[in-house]
């Protein structure tokens, strides 16, 4: 339960510091919501730090603080790479990791026998905000920084990401120009004078996007700029083929294996602020309720007026002073409001608001590990969302209608049987669901979800609906988005990164241009796309779970040390082997075995998601908060095993007593031939826990 007040409060908690230089802090007493800390009040405060915060709840309903006090640091040592200054003044050793706020400063006669790029332990004597200034001694040389990443390595390898580039793409990168080439402004707008600015997280170093906006006396006009990496990669070239093999960019928590050559995708096309870039532009007009009027697509010249980040944007929009952005924040704040109003729309018309917080690996300049927390979204995300979901819309709109080959990002309805699951499963919590049978199924889904809102099972039934989901890919025929609503959609705004967004920038050149097909022609660049489409979801798969078992393989060392300790967390997941547990402190979940829960024989019933005691008549559902001890992490499996201490507690999610009548009744009056004893699953118990050992190796998630 959380505590509804707009009055200040004041809360204790550890502060989870995001590499913008906002935070969260994660109150220690669990009756309380997260709070999230701007930037100025995060100023010489340390991840894990424990503080005390005056809370105040926002009008949207979110809770922000100001800290008050620093109750205990969390770190007396640090690593770091260390980087020798002028003779005689010591050094700084570099967050790596945004975790510590700013560098720490070392000492001439501190140094010891640390060299420059050395990998170092050093212990804080001074910490951020205090009068010495943030600073330290060396205790210890590890090695020299930049050897390679051995889990990251084994991943790249196992998934065969190709990391490195031809000879011919290297010779081909020699023939390109360092910076842009007046010669190459012929025949584009010119757009120069109009303030853009790119919006990304702190560690981006690729800019394939930037936006401007202006208000008129009809409604608004949108200018988003897309960097023209078409351009200098030619189909048919070296860089193009390495590109296509690649597919997209992979993101690491220490690395990139990025699409194009960093000449292209850090310099020459990324949109690095007060330099001329070549770009494709949409140019769209909008109504005040958000409606696309009209829109024109062109090549432009243009320049980034600033490099923003979004802790920065998000203090501009919470009415706070950023003095660098003084020329640009009345731009800023109708950009937000446009946004707002894009966004209210997209929902009415049935887009889907599953906004899930992903994991983020917080490591130091090692390679370890030093956190592992929820990268929580703030509307200066979403501002930069809703303006790039526009101009994908309106590219898609421009291409279907010239009917020319392209490729599409699409996402199909989900299966009936598997919406009928959903609706089953918010029916066992006393939500009233009908996602099937009548209606927009987009907006039914949303209906449902509202009835969540502010309860414990709020983020399980948004992830079990988009585990519900077909997977979205690219395709040559356009199909529309069924999670995001939109008739017309496709990849338009990330060409640095995405080989689709490539190909989707060719087919505009190629459409303003002039140029026409034959009949032939086009049948055989539809099925070029056809080839494409696949080969690039395949791509894009394989990326991303690339990505998930870094993830799970850093969680892993991460828990490596915490072994024996407990935690709270939350039921996630439950399924014939055991139940899934989600860590409340860390973005960490692991598994409770059933063949540990040796006081009791448990059932498993797939109706509900249960499971339950023959003798205790223990129940174990999802959302329900347990404590747990860490019993196993095993990294070569990336596996992490619980043992459920405190078992003869479990505290129940809000509505739990009415859940389990509405559960039993819904059940037993819609599908009375499978309610009673066929609905439990297999038994459990001391007996055959080796069985059940094997079974949950061979189905584990």
């Amino acid at each position: 339960m959380s505590r509804r007040s707009n009055k200040s409060f004041k809360i204790k908690g550890h502060v989870k510091r995001n590499p913008d230089g906002f935070g969260f802090l994660i109150p220690t007493d669990p009756q309380y919501e997260d709070v999230y800390l701007p930037r100025h009040t995060m100023i010489g405060i340390m991840t894990d730090d424990l503080v005390e915060v005056d809370r105040t709840r926002e009008p949207d309903g979110r809770f922000s603080g100001e800290i008050t006090q620093v109750l205990q640091r969390a770190h007396n040592k640090v690593v770091g790479k260390f980087k020798k200054a002028v003779v005689g003044t010591g050094g700084l050793v570099f967050d790596e990791s945004k975790a510590w706020g700013e560098n720490l400063l070392i000492k001439e006669e501190l140094v010891g026998n640390a060299k420059d790029n050395d990998l170092v332990v050093v212990e804080v004597l001074h910490f951020p905000g205090e009068e010495e200034g943030f600073c330290g001694k060396v205790l210890e040389v590890l090695g020299v920084f930049g050897d390679p990443k051995i889990d990251t390595k084994k991943i790249i390898y196992e998934k065969r990401i190709p990391f490195e580039f031809s000879h011919k793409t290297l010779k081909e990168l020699e023939t390109l120009p360092d910076e842009v080439s007046p010669g190459d402004y012929q025949d584009r707008k010119d757009l120069r004078d109009k303030k853009f600015v790119t919006i990304d997280g702190a560690t981006a170093r690729d800019f394939d996007d930037a936006v401007y906006a202006e208000k008129f006396k009809n409604g608004f006009k949108v200018w988003v700029a897309i960097a023209d990496v078409s351009h200098y990669v030619k189909q048919g070239s070296a860089l193009d083929n390495d590109a296509y093999n690649r597919g997209t960019s992979v993101y690491f928590p220490d690395m990139v294996v990025p699409m194009l050559p960093e000449k292209l995708s850090n310099h020459l096309c990324s949109l690095n602020p007060h330099l001329p870039r070549l770009a494709m532009v949409t140019e769209i007009d909008l109504d005040f309720s958000g409606h696309i009027q009209s829109y024109e697509i062109y090549e432009a010249v243009f320049m980034s007026h600033h490099r923003m980040i979004y802790g920065e944007v998000q203090e501009i929009i919470d009415g706070n002073e950023v003095a660098k952005f003084t020329d640009i924040k009345e731009n800023v704040m109708l950009m937000s409001d446009i946004a707002h109003i894009l966004m209210k729309k997209r929902f009415q018309e049935g887009s889907l608001d599953l906004d899930i917080p992903e994991s983020q690996i917080v490591l130091d300049a090692s390679g370890n590990p030093v956190d592992v927390l929820r990268a929580n979204r703030l509307f200066a995300h979403r501002l930069i969302e809703e303006f790039m979901l526009l101009a994908n819309i309106v590219v898609a709109k421009f291409i279907t209608e010239k009917k020319f080959p392209s490729l599409f990002r699409i996402h199909e309805e989900p299966f009936s049987e598997k919406l009928k699951e959903l609706e089953i499963m918010a029916h066992n919590w006393g939500v009233r669901a009908r996602l099937t049978g009548g209606g927009s199924i987009q907006k039914n889904i949303m209906k449902m979800l509202d009835q969540m809102k502010g309860k414990a099972q709020e983020t399980i039934l948004s992830i079990l609906t988009l585990r519900s989901m077909k997977q979205a890919q690219y395709h040559q025929d356009n199909k529309g988005h069924f999670g995001l609503g939109f008739k017309y959609y496709t990849h338009f705004t990330s060409p640095i990164r995405r080989y689709p967004d490539l190909i989707v920038h060719r087919t505009l050149k190629r459409i303003l241009n002039g140029e026409s097909l034959s009949e032939r022609h086009h049948e055989e660049e539809m099925q070029n796309m056809l080839q494409a489409g696949l080969h690039l979801s395949a791509c894009e798969q394989r990326a991303t779970q690339a990505e998930r078992d870094l993830v799970a393989t850093k969680r892993c060392r991460f828990m490596k040390d915490k072994i024996g300790k407990n935690f709270s967390g939350m039921v996630t997941g439950v399924v014939k082997f055991g139940f899934f547990v989600q860590l409340r402190d860390y973005d960490v979940d692991g598994l409770v075995a059933l063949d540990t829960l040796f006081f009791d024989i448990f059932s498993y019933h797939d109706t509900t998601h249960k499971l339950i005691g023959k003798k205790t008549k223990t129940v174990i559902s999802l959302g329900d908060v347990v404590e747990v001890k860490v019993l196993r992490v095993d990294e070569s499996s990336r596996e992490i095993d619980f043992e459920w201490v405190n078992h003869n507690y479990v505290q129940p999610t809000d509505q739990r007593q009415q859940t389990q009548t509405n559960s039993e009744r819904v059940w037993q009056t819609r599908f009375p031939q499978r309610s009673g004893k066929s609905a439990a699953g297999p038994v459990y118990s001391k007996k055959n826990h080796k069985k059940g050992r094997r079974n949950r190796k061979a189905k584990r998630r």
